[in-house]
């Protein structure tokens, strides 16, 4: 649920697109966000308050003076709680209100009054989108970093073809996620390949596969999502191209393999998810191979496509690579191959039959672990649960090991991790029973594996508690969650951008 805990206020106001506001309402709280709508008197000529409440599952405001708000402050109390403010649909009227800060109804002084973020979607006539006045209203609308969703063109209900159609709800959606997501790949350029290829035998038949490609659409999508410029390759697939992102349509492996050779040199990070045909046949016959009733099989000679991922990564500045493996059998086995052979630092595996055309999957990330002492052999780290974050770290001792109140204690555990990757990182953290109960905590609060770190985990041990306690051998002492990391570069600035805290200080809020 991409929006889940996020609280959003809903502007209408008057035009016809307001229907689209009723599944956009939908759609939000489908992705776990809380709905406020707030209707203008316009607004409600087009589409009721009780439809609204109905799909948002809350009460409707419509007029300053509504009695359920105790202190007769909805235009200020109404934002105070809301992440976002979103006005859809937007009229030209009260775009033009907002640029002059007018105030003469419920939302426009909620929009006026607001301490959230404001987007606003469009929604007018094509000729009233395009007059000067309307132009000169959203220039100012951008200056004061108000977000402004679309608008789409196409036929409008007056008849008329041209810009000034609201966007489609799907993608209102898509943008207000993208609007909530850290922006951990800004600057960043990202080319991802999807879906199948297809190798032509004759003008009807060809050799496919039946990756959907929607794995490789939805790393697009999230790529966009994080600020990313994002370039997909898509083979033969119906899949709608995500919001924000350049689609190249290809179909056999040599075109995808020379759409991708033509855009690396500006690449960042690769993902190639698609799945290629690792071979096709020599000569495509120009006619349709029929049958000649005399049980003649045809017969194929074939050659091998080019390895697109093994030829990126052997490049002599090759971006980051990120590689997909689809087995039928001894996934890890095959994959850990994959990734050697074609020199990649990460590479996801999918049983393929299992994976193909599912709207879920899962990952699981492969640590080389390194026994130290051959004792641990049959008391490995491994999770107490499916939901657990946690792998048990042991006390690798030969005795009991007594630790007086206040003293600390360098315990090893046996064994070491190599994270191989600079984009994770592993965290030692006190197990709660030992702490709550004993008070054996770690004496630097928290450890900190990097990803390049190869030596044995050591858990800084600290009685913090009256009593002396007695660690015995092999005594679950602490645990190890791994978890996502992002180097950061810094940009020195004079100012900050304003934000509604600024520089207050501890307990400012």
């Amino acid at each position: 649920m991409d929006l889940l805990n996020k609280h959003l206020v809903l502007g209408l106001t008057g035009g016809i697109a307001c229907y689209k506001s009723a599944q956009l309402t939908r759609l939000l709280t489908q992705a776990g966000a809380t709905v406020q709508v707030v209707m203008t008197d316009a607004a409600t000529q087009f589409i009721t308050p009780v439809t609204m409440q109905a799909l948002s599952g809350r009460p409707v405001y419509t007029s300053q003076w509504d009695a359920r708000m105790s202190n007769n402050m909805a235009h200020i109390d109404l934002s105070r709680a809301a992440d976002a403010l979103i006005i859809a649909p937007t009229s030209a009227d009260f775009i033009a209100k907002l640029v002059h800060g007018l105030a003469d109804d419920l939302l426009s002084t909620l929009a006026i009054g607001r301490t959230c973020p404001l987007l606003v979607a469009p929604a007018m006539n094509q000729q009233m989108w395009q007059n000067p006045a309307t132009q000169r209203n959203l220039a100012q609308l951008h200056a004061d970093k108000i977000l402004v969703l679309g608008p789409d063109a196409g036929s409008q209900a007056c008849g008329e073809t041209g810009a000034g159609r609201m966007l489609e709800p799907s993608a209102i959606l898509d943008a207000i996620i993208a609007f909530f997501q850290p922006k951990l790949l800004a600057g960043k350029r990202v080319l991802i390949t999807a879906g199948p290829t297809y190798e032509p035998i004759d003008p009807v038949r060809g050799l496919t596969n039946r990756s959907s490609g929607k794995m490789g659409f939805a790393l697009a999508r999230a790529a966009a999502h994080s600020g990313a410029q994002v370039r997909l390759i898509a083979g033969p697939t119906p899949l709608a191209t995500p919001a924000g992102v350049i689609r190249d349509d290809v179909q056999t492996a040599q075109q995808m393999c020379d759409a991708v050779m033509a855009e690396i040199a500006e690449t960042d990070i690769f993902i190639a998810v698609a799945a290629v045909s690792d071979w096709r046949v020599d000569q495509v016959s120009m006619e349709k191979l029929k049958k000649n009733g005399e049980s003649v099989t045809p017969r194929f000679t074939f050659v091998e496509n080019p390895d697109i991922l093994q030829r990126v990564a052997h490049l002599p500045k090759p971006p980051f690579c990120v590689g997909f493996a689809a087995e039928s059998e001894a996934l890890e086995k095959h994959g850990q191959e994959k990734r050697i052979r074609k020199n990649v630092p990460l590479l996801v595996g999918n049983l393929g039959p299992k994976a193909f055309g599912r709207d879920d999957n899962e990952i699981n990330m492969k640590i080389d672990l390194k026994i130290l002492d051959p004792r641990l052999r049959d008391q490995l780290p491994h999770y107490a649960s499916p939901g657990s974050a946690g792998l048990d770290l042991r006390a690798c001792l030969d005795a009991p090991l007594t630790l007086e109140p206040g003293a600390t204690a360098l315990v090893p555990t046996g064994l070491a991790i190599h994270l191989n990757d600079p984009g994770y990182a592993a965290l030692i953290l006190p197990r709660s029973g030992l702490g709550h109960k004993h008070g054996i905590v770690l004496g630097n609060l928290v450890g900190l594996i990097d990803s390049d770190y190869q030596g044995q985990l050591m858990i800084s041990t600290w009685n913090r508690g009256q009593t002396r306690f007695t660690l015995a051998p092999f005594e679950r002492l602490a645990q190890l969650v791994v978890v996502p990391v992002l180097q950061a570069e810094f940009n020195v600035v004079d100012e900050f951008a304003q934000s509604v805290r600024g520089a207050g200080g501890f307990g400012s809020t």
